[in-house]
């Protein structure tokens, strides 16, 4: 629970800094770029506090690659 509070305090510090300059700049993209990555980390960041298991990128490459590595070894 104290982690759950703490992503969601620090995503609130990183908010209240990034966002006065992109409202005052009129960075229409980089607001939504920035609302997408910071949802999506904050999403990453609270399953992992609560023990939810996340799947390795590394073992979709994996699965990606290996039947191309059969076509060329075999």
């Amino acid at each position: 629970m104290k982690l759950l509070i703490g992503v969601l305090l620090l995503s609130g510090i990183i908010t209240a800094i990034e966002l006065p300059s992109l409202l005052k700049k009129e960075q229409k993209k980089e607001l939504y770029l920035f609302s997408f990555f910071l949802l999506f980390s904050m999403t990453l960041n609270i399953l992992h506090s609560m023990h939810f298991p996340l799947p390795n990128p590394l073992d979709w490459l994996s699965a990606i690659f290996k039947p191309i590595n059969h076509l060329i070894v075999n």
